[in-house]
Formats: structure tokens, sequence, C-alpha cells
């Protein structure tokens, strides 16, 4: 069953924010990759929370934009997303893009997560890359 929640944690959503764009635009990138949507919760955060996150449940001590918990069965995409707005709005700047591009990849960054995607070495990011690439030319038809 599909359900996709949007929750925040001490930030507020940007203006351009919309769920129901969201939600349309997950079901292409699941359909895209021969997947389906099921449970799906964003949590959109400040950095000290996904430090927290980071902290307490993968023993890590570092911010980042995104922290993904896959609960995928089979085709079916289910997960708990953590999307700290601090890191997005600074890893834009630093990328020179605007905010809003950032926010979109990031959040087709988590759903590649749960497909099975990899970042963790070169020829991994370089794909999840070209794989953010197509999703973001994917929210355009939607």
């Amino acid at each position: 069953m599909k359900e996709i929640l949007f929750y925040e944690e001490g930030v507020e959503l940007p203006a351009f924010f919309s769920g129901k764009l969201i939600e349309d635009w997950l079901d292409v990138i699941a359909f895209h990759y021969s997947r389906r949507i099921g449970a799906l919760s964003f949590v959109f955060c400040n950095d000290d929370y996904i430090l927290d996150v980071n902290r307490k449940y993968l023993d890590h001590d570092y911010y980042t934009d995104v922290i993904t918990f896959d609960y995928c069965d089979g085709q079916t995409l289910s997960g708990d997303v953590f999307i700290s707005l601090d890191t997005v709005r600074s890893n834009a700047v630093q990328f020179g893009v605007d905010f809003e591009s950032e926010f979109h990849r990031v959040v087709c960054h988590s759903v590649l997560h749960l497909i099975g995607f990899k970042d963790k070495t070169d020829p991994d990011s370089a794909l999840m890359r070209k794989n953010e690439n197509i999703c973001l030319d994917l929210l355009k038809t939607v």
C-alpha cells in the first residue's frame, strides 16, 4: 500500500515544496526503475537533528545531507529518509546550484539508494550521479 509522509523537525519546508509534486515524481521514478512505492517517510530537519540520527543509529559523528533507512520488500520501495535542509542549502552554494535543484537531487538520491544504487566508490558515485540526472529529467515530465 502506497503511503508517503512528510515531516518537519526544526525547519520549515521551502516555499517551492509540493508534497503532491514529490509524490507524483516518486511514482514516475519508481515506474522507470520497475518498482512501486510502498511506505516512505521523509523527515526534513536541521543539521543538529541529522547529526543526532547519524550518531545514534549509524555510529557516525559527522553532518550529512541525507540518511536513508531501507525497508524495501522486493520491488516495493519503503524506508525512512532524513534530509538536512541546512546541509542541502550549503551544498547548493558549494556546487553553484540553486537550493531547489539541490533539494530535488537529494530527494531522488535517497530513492535511488532504496532502488539499490550505491555511492561509496568513484564508479558507484558516477553511476549514482547519472541516475540522479535521469530522475531530475523525469521531474520535468510531472
